[in-house]
């Protein structure tokens, strides 16, 4: 079997949860139908890379899973019925695949129907976003699971039961309010995609193009269907001035270049003026939560020419409002850079001290305690705190990073 190219899964990808849509909206049974998926994207990516891959990649996908869901389902004549009732219902195009190029207007895209739909309000909110993760971010559970912090298995189990719950349950958008409440929980899965995407928790990669890219594409959507909603139009911004950097954020050789290292010129000016522009709309859009915050930090960092001219009290300004609404460790980790880079290094020590107990063992709180050690000279401390962060951290581009910063202090 050939490999499949990166053509070709970065294709996959993007198909997968429009599949999964569709045959859910058709058929239900959603874990079937993910089962009857993820063969379709098996034999695709047996076929694709010798045959070519179809004028209709979608289609194709959709025509291979049906068959093998059906399959399954005749073997049980109960369901076979319930199918064949629902099939008499369906409009006859409704799940015509669109051809490579054709739009769809929001409320029919299946993507972000089902994105709704893993956020169900009978499930609790670790299950919406693990179910979401996976069906619509392409995740794996181990991927999942090293995001949450739990055991592989635990998040299995966790997966499993929210399929069962939501089994029956019709696929369409959202009414109004049921949107509403569901919507906090789609934006915080639609970030950890894209954080997945723009640093990668594992593996030989800094970054996921392709998750990058489908949480802007879903963002986008749902701003279409929500654009006076100013939590929408900030992550949407958020985003796109952080992928904005993601050319410049690593080597000819891979290696991670930090941003205060990186070559500005290579920044994606277009994201820049876009992201801006929805910065100033997301500040317009009623009271700055925190994706409107995190934006206007993004902005900031994104706007200087060089990193000496960033506006560092101005982030710790805007860092200070970000942890009074929303006291979240990261968050706070950020506002203690900040803090360093306005009162000095030993300032912002003092700042990580208050987040040993909260994020003890992770590998971002030691790398930022290697960065301040090493700028207030105690390079043997530094040196120990990298190291510990590199052993700690699953990306291994992160590990050669943090490696190679604990080396260079030792020569």
């Amino acid at each position: 079997m050939t490999p499949p190219t990166a053509d070709v899964e970065d294709l996959l990808r993007l198909h997968a949860p429009q599949v999964l849509g569709a045959l859910v909206r058709r058929y239900g049974h959603f874990d079937e139908a993910e089962d009857a998926v993820q063969e379709a994207l098996l034999a695709a990516a047996r076929e694709w890379p010798d045959g070519g891959t179809p004028d209709n990649p979608r289609g194709w996908l959709i025509r291979v899973a049906s068959r093998r869901l059906t399959d399954q389902l005749r073997s049980d004549e109960a369901r076979r019925r319930r199918e064949e009732n629902a099939a008499r219902m369906t409009p006859r195009d409704a799940f015509t695949a669109p051809a490579p190029g054709e739009s769809r207007a929001p409320s029919d895209d299946d993507t972000l129907t089902l994105l709704f739909l893993c956020c169900e309000p009978s499930l609790t909110p670790a299950a919406q976003i693990a179910l979401t993760l996976r069906a619509v971010g392409g995740l794996t559970t181990a991927e999942i699971a090293r995001a949450h912090l739990v055991p592989e298995a635990t998040m299995a189990q966790r997966i499993s039961r929210a399929k069962q719950k939501i089994r029956g349950t019709p696929f369409r958008q959202p009414g109004p309010a049921d949107r509403d409440r569901r919507l906090a929980v789609v934006l915080q899965v639609l970030y950890l995609i894209f954080n997945e995407g723009y640093t990668a928790t594992s593996g030989p990669a800094l970054h996921r193009a392709d998750l990058a890219r489908e949480a802007i594409r879903l963002t986008r959507a749902v701003r279409r269907l929500l654009p006076q909603e100013g939590a929408v139009t900030g992550l949407l911004a958020l985003m796109l001035l952080t992928d904005a950097r993601s050319a410049a954020r690593t080597g000819p050789h891979g290696e991670l270049v930090p941003l205060d290292e990186q070559d500005r010129t290579r920044w994606d000016a277009g994201a820049i003026r876009e992201g801006t522009a929805l910065v100033e709309e997301a500040l317009g859009q009623g009271p700055a939560g925190v994706y409107q915050l995190q934006a206007a930090i993004a902005a900031l960092h994104d706007e200087a020419e060089r990193a000496e001219d960033t506006d560092w009290p101005q982030i710790l300004a805007l860092y200070d409002i970000l942890v009074r609404r929303a006291p979240e460790p990261m968050a706070e980790l950020g506002r203690a850079v900040a803090v360093a880079m306005v009162r000095g290094p030993r300032a912002g020590l003092d700042e990580l001290a208050a987040l040993e107990d909260r994020l003890a063992g992770h590998h971002r709180l030691e790398a930022v305690r290697g960065h301040l050690l090493e700028r207030a000279g105690d390079l043997e401390g530094a040196r120990t705190a990298y190291g510990l962060a590199a052993q700690r951290t699953l990306s291994r581009t992160e590990s050669r990073y943090l490696q190679m910063r604990a080396a260079r202090l030792t020569s």
